[in-house]
């Protein structure tokens, strides 16, 4: 009669502790399925201008301004303001660099006060948009002062 007691004691244990790791393996498994079914991230939409070649008017002598400029957009719509207007928006940041300061833009602090000024520059409606831009950033992806 122990020996029954206890087989059954044993059995039921092993039952119990089988049952309990494949509700946990199931409980991983739905969680990993989770995972995989979230979506990423949507891409980043950038829109890249060509190079610009300024002239920067200084006290003492003039300097050359190279910069590359990135603009990290919102969405599409953006996008494609942007390449409507691309005239416009090449004057628009040809205006803002040209009227920098030599010594300001040489620091990481003019750098993004420049980047600033540019957003600002190009949120701005093109008419006859309603709505400019929405610019989440501005990327130098080069920057010479010579």
């Amino acid at each position: 009669m122990k020996l029954v007691l206890m087989l059954v004691i044993v059995v039921g244990a092993t039952i119990g502790a089988t049952m309990l790791f494949i509700s946990r393996q199931g409980g991983e498994s739905s969680a990993a399925a989770g995972a995989v079914t979230t979506e990423p991230p949507p891409a980043p939409i950038f829109a890249e201008l060509a190079p610009f070649t300024v002239t920067l008017y200084g006290e003492s002598r003039n300097r050359i301004l190279y910069a590359g400029v990135t603009l990290r957009l919102a969405d599409q719509a953006s996008r494609k303001i942007i390449e409507d207007y691309m005239p416009e928006v090449r004057d628009r940041a040809l205006k803002v660099l040209s009227s920098q300061d030599i010594a300001r833009v040489q620091s990481p602090e003019g750098q993004q006060v420049l980047a600033d000024a540019l957003r600002a520059a190009l949120t701005r409606p093109f008419t006859p948009q309603p709505a400019g831009p929405r610019i989440d950033d501005v990327l130098f992806t080069a920057f010479v002062v010579q």
